[in-house]
């Protein structure tokens, strides 16, 4: 397909992003502005390099023997892959053509429902949606923009009865109070389409990326969780009856 996007770069070995051996396609551009962001380089809409679903897809087809052997597949993830949903939606179609398991990686921030967002998720088999806070006003203190789209989405992949797992990364001083744990599990509760919550245990893996763009980087004060923290906020979910993983 003559289709083009914007990627930031692929990853063909991905084992975080989605069940088995991935091959990630990180896309250009987003909207939020996560303050623990460790793809910093790739919120520029404009930044990456142009490409088209053929050539994409000939580097997949590369690697298919590995992600078939693991039952693994494709992912695009981000930036924020649902900023070009047609692309996407193109990429995928051609994927599952070839028989491969599809990822969409996304904070579900959508500001316009069109056919494309029918069409990218009618191809997608699984969506790993970031659920970043349930609270707005921390939300917007975390990431710049309000929860509302995301949340949004949440509810329209349930309409759908599309198979999600949410991802909460837990972050000191932000997302790690029992709280805002317990008003993530009851929103998620009654949704029979998410199938499992990842929590992701926040790093500083990408605070280099920041430190080279001159930026500094607001977290320097706030450390990984401990698994005790961890676990803490695990039972939250498992008391509620809702699968939790980290």
């Amino acid at each position: 397909m003559t289709t083009t996007g914007r990627i930031h770069s692929v990853e063909s070995f991905g084992t975080v992003d989605g069940p088995g051996i991935r091959f990630i396609t990180f896309m250009q551009g987003c909207l939020m502005r996560c303050q623990y962001c460790h793809n910093r380089d790739t919120w520029d809409l404009d930044g990456g390099k142009e490409v088209t679903v053929d050539a994409l897809m000939e580097q997949v087809i590369a690697y298919r023997p590995f992600l078939e052997a693991s039952n693994g597949g494709v992912t695009a993830s981000g930036g924020e892959a649902i900023l070009q949903a047609e692309f996407i939606a193109d990429f995928f179609e051609a994927c599952k053509k070839e028989k491969l398991h599809t990822c969409l990686d996304t904070n579900g921030f959508v500001r316009k429902y069109t056919s494309s967002i029918d069409k990218l998720l009618d191809n997608t088999d699984l969506v790993l949606l970031d659920i970043k806070q349930m609270d707005d006003d921390k939300h917007i203190l975390l990431t710049k923009v309000s929860n509302h789209r995301t949340l949004q989405f949440a509810e329209y992949l349930a309409k759908r009865n599309q198979p999600t797992w949410i991802r909460y990364v837990v972050v000191g001083g932000y997302t790690d109070d029992i709280d805002s744990a317990i008003k993530l599990a009851e929103f998620v509760k009654p949704m029979k389409n998410v199938e499992k919550i990842e929590l992701l245990p926040y790093h500083e893996l990408g605070k280099h990326k920041w430190e080279a763009m001159g930026e500094d980087y607001q977290l320097n004060a706030i450390s990984p969780p401990t698994q005790n923290e961890m676990e803490k906020i695990k039972k939250v979910f498992i008391d509620m009856e809702i699968n939790a993983v980290y």
